[in-house]
């Protein structure tokens, strides 16, 4: 029993050690990629939800709930969250894209681009980048947007400022 609780405690520790590290992560990413704080807010939540259901996971198996249950319960969430995200797939996509976007894209708040596509090429100016959406204001004025997923697909060329 004894080692169940340090087992448990340990577990407990190293969670929120790596939220606290993780937290100062996305937000130095955020810092340095001139992007929302409350996009950096969201990719919080989604982590700790995750590192929590890790967690969960880890403890479940500490004190001995049967791994069979256990599968055949995850299971069975996975499946029905599964059919309920495929209806879904779109609103998805452009989730987990704008997710590649604020940690691995090079384009950043304020940068001049050309989206390059052979039916409507927009250049401006970015405004925003958000979740969902990448709103690009154009030397007209008008404002362009354009979902998260179609933006990591597409060829995108830098402009160089003036």
């Amino acid at each position: 029993m004894n080692i169940k609780i340090l087992e448990t405690l340990s577990v407990i520790i190293v969670y929120f050690l790596i939220r606290i590290v993780s937290s100062k992560m996305i937000d130095k990413t955020v810092e340095n990629s001139l992007m929302q704080k409350t996009r950096g807010k969201v990719i919080k939540k989604g982590f700790n939800t995750i590192l929590l259901l890790i967690v969960l996971a880890f403890l479940f198996f500490i004190w001995g709930v049967k791994q069979t249950e256990l599968v055949v319960f995850i299971g069975s969430f996975l499946a029905i969250l599964g059919v309920a995200l495929f209806a879904q797939w779109s609103i998805l996509s452009n989730v987990t894209s704008g997710i590649i976007i604020f940690f691995n894209h090079p384009v950043k708040l304020d940068d001049e681009i050309s989206i390059l596509d052979k039916d409507y090429q927009v250049d401006g100016r970015v405004s925003d980048i958000g979740l969902f959406f990448v709103t690009i204001k154009t030397k007209e004025g008008d404002k362009v947007t354009v979902p998260s997923n179609v933006f990591v697909q597409k060829m995108i060329k830098r402009n160089q400022n003036a």
